[in-house]
């Protein structure tokens, strides 16, 4: 057992940490200026050490979250693919954005001068890991990954539940960067509540990335917010994720609804950031004792740190004590931390923001509605989520439609009789959402597009062609996919050779 002890930063630590990656932006040892092959390498040379490591990561990461080491080797896995997966995205270069519209002599509104458009590295970049997926959303996370991708340098704060974890993870990252020759301040990793609260406050930090509780998002997000230069804060701070059941869906599966609906709820011990936390049944579903056996056979898990199941405790409590709310189930457990599931009217939701705000941990509330007008008319007084799910039959079409035109305005992510838990890494991901889900909807924290939240564009007007960084020079020796004149032009077969500026 590793038995390391991790002290929390010191302010002069911290301040050396920025001071470094402000340095790794410098103009001798710009990251940025990196060939976008060589950029690519280092995320795949952070995923082979990873992987390397896969088992000890796992085992060690077990002792702090008790999550098993088949879900951490699995999770290892996830994190590893999601750095290649961004490495070929650097690969590709159509994540620049080229845009060149050549000088224009013609009259009027048409006549403009010689125009060029890319995304740069926004700078350096602090990134909050979550507590519930040590590897996937913590230190070498998407976060990290994305934040690499485009460019910039991170500080990593790490989460208080996963330290030795994330010191492990920090020192093989840091292994990585340096066996691919990375600046100084590339990466770095901070520990402690006053280390986060002076990174995200230090002027050099341009950007910073959050998963986590609701309380510590937004007091990060009021920081960033107050500086003197306030800087984007892409912070995920708690989701609902409502499920929406037909009638003519309960009536032809209800069982497996209720079955599926606990299963989602209680993955992960209710700990996920996309765990229903809202399903809403028709008046008489019928379905009280398939739900209530259902839970009945959840075991009672730890969760993953004392402040998590103190919080979880605080909000059960709150929605017990809600009028008009009565428990409809709860697994046996000894450690009072057992799967529940309460009920309520529909309307009620509305009425109590409480039942509409995520409890973290493995409990949700069922919302009976008496009509499909007071479904449509709940749907629209949910809070903006991650997620959410719509559960119809094959003639369900006029209700789905308009359940359908709500709901995506109130998630990122739309699922069709399934679940919101499971978050595919994929090109097509959103995982983001309105407020309060998320600080910033238009922006997604899973997959290749992550990569947009530490980009910036910036146009060069009337540049002469020796001073252009490579990517919008006019014989694109990068081979780069880019919009000229109006018309999109495909990357050619070329590699990515040395940029002679950045």
């Amino acid at each position: 057992m590793d038995d390391t002890v991790i002290t929390e930063t010191s302010p002069a630590d911290v301040e050396s940490c920025c001071r470094a990656a402000a340095g790794a932006c410098a103009e001798l040892a710009d990251l940025a200026a990196w060939p976008l092959a060589r950029r690519a390498g280092l995320l795949r040379a952070v995923a082979a050490m990873l992987d390397a490591n896969a088992s000890d990561l796992a085992s060690l990461a077990d002792t702090e979250t008790a999550l098993g080491s088949g879900r951490l080797v699995g999770e290892v896995a996830r994190t590893t693919w999601q750095l290649r997966l961004l490495a070929d995205v650097v690969d590709d270069g159509a994540f620049l954005e080229v845009i060149i519209d050549h000088p224009s002599a013609a009259e009027g509104p048409q006549a403009h001068p010689d125009l060029r458009r890319m995304l740069l590295p926004i700078g350096p970049v602090a990134v909050y890991a979550a507590s519930n997926f040590p590897f996937a959303f913590s230190v070498a996370g998407g976060d990290t990954a994305a934040a690499l991708a485009a460019g910039c340098p991170v500080v990593v704060k790490a989460h208080p539940g996963h330290p030795r974890t994330s010191q492990r993870t920090a020192e093989l990252v840091l292994a990585a960067c340096r066996d691919a020759g990375a600046p100084e301040g590339t990466f770095s990793l901070v520990h402690g509540f006053e280390a986060g609260r002076l990174v995200v406050t230090d002027q050099r930090i341009r950007a910073a990335a959050f998963t986590g509780s609701p309380r510590g998002g937004q007091a990060l997000f009021d920081l960033a917010s107050s500086r003197p230069d306030p800087i984007p804060f892409y912070g995920e701070l708690g989701s609902i994720n409502p499920v929406y059941v037909t009638p003519a869906a309960a009536a032809a599966r209800g069982s497996e609804i209720a079955a599926g609906f606990v299963t989602s709820v209680t993955l992960g011990n209710g700990q996920f950031c996309t765990k229903p936390g809202l399903l809403f049944l028709p008046s008489g579903h019928g379905l009280d004792d398939a739900l209530a056996e259902a839970v009945r056979r959840v075991p009672s898990a730890p969760m993953l740190t004392p402040d998590i199941s103190d919080g979880f405790r605080s909000g059960i409590e709150e929605i017990a004590g809600t009028d008009g709310v009565r428990l409809l189930a709860a697994a046996d457990g000894p450690d009072g931390r057992p799967p529940r599931l309460y009920v309520t009217a529909a309307a009620d939701v509305a009425r109590h923001p409480r039942l509409s705000r995520e409890c973290f941990g493995p409990s949700s509330v069922v919302a009976e509605y008496r009509d499909e007008e007071e479904l449509i008319e709940a749907a629209a007084a949910v809070p903006g989520s991650l997620a959410a799910a719509v559960h119809a039959e094959p003639g369900d079409e006029k209700l789905s439609r308009r359940l359908l035109a709500t709901v995506r305005t109130r998630a990122g992510r739309v699922i069709w009789n399934g679940w919101p838990t499971g978050v595919a890494v994929t090109w097509a991901m959103h995982h983001g959402g309105p407020w309060p889900a998320t600080t910033a909807s238009i922006h997604t924290s899973v997959g290749p597009t992550a990569i947009r939240r530490f980009q910036v564009p910036v146009t060069f007007q009337g540049i002469p062609a020796p001073l252009l960084p490579d990517a919008v020079a006019d014989d694109n020796v990068l081979g780069l996919p880019r919009r000229v004149d109006g018309q999109f032009q495909p990357a050619r077969g070329t590699a990515n050779p040395a940029p002679t500026n950045a």
